[in-house]
């Protein structure tokens, strides 16, 4: 009890002090997670690309869903150690195992630079049989 009484006053001193831990906190890492899926790599796209190719391109996706066997879902999170998870998500679909399709926020880019982050869209790529009606020329 008196070697508590005898701390008392110490313990006192130090509740003026600022809290280290504001300034002293343990390093965190980055977490990658999914498929990081740039811009030029879905410029490389094109209507008519079988399965395999598209794998070449952008590498094994994240989801391949057996009830969407023609839809694959690329997902990629970015957690910094210090601030706010990012996340882009690419969704790629076929049909007849040849690419139609290609939906996300990741899109080919056009040249312009952009302000803000570009929301999801939807990419409708013709396929072959629709350029070749759309110019009757080339028959």
């Amino acid at each position: 009890m008196k070697r508590f009484l005898l701390l008392l006053p110490f313990l006192a001193a130090c509740s003026g002090a600022p809290v280290i831990t504001n300034y002293l906190t343990p390093y965190r890492i980055d977490v990658r997670q999914g498929n990081f899926v740039t811009q030029e790599m879905v410029a490389q796209l094109k209507p008519g690309l079988s399965r395999e190719q598209v794998r070449f391109i952008l590498g094994s996706p994240l989801v391949a869903d057996m009830f969407h066997v023609d839809r694959w879902d690329y997902v990629y999170r970015f957690q910094p150690g210090r601030g706010e998870a990012q996340q882009r998500g690419l969704t790629v679909f076929f049909q007849d195992n040849k690419l139609t399709r290609v939906a996300g926020d990741v899109v080919a880019d056009d040249g312009t630079k952009a302000e803000a982050p570009r929301p999801a869209q939807v990419i409708d790529i013709p396929g072959p049989a629709a350029a070749g009606a759309a110019d009757p020329e080339k028959k």
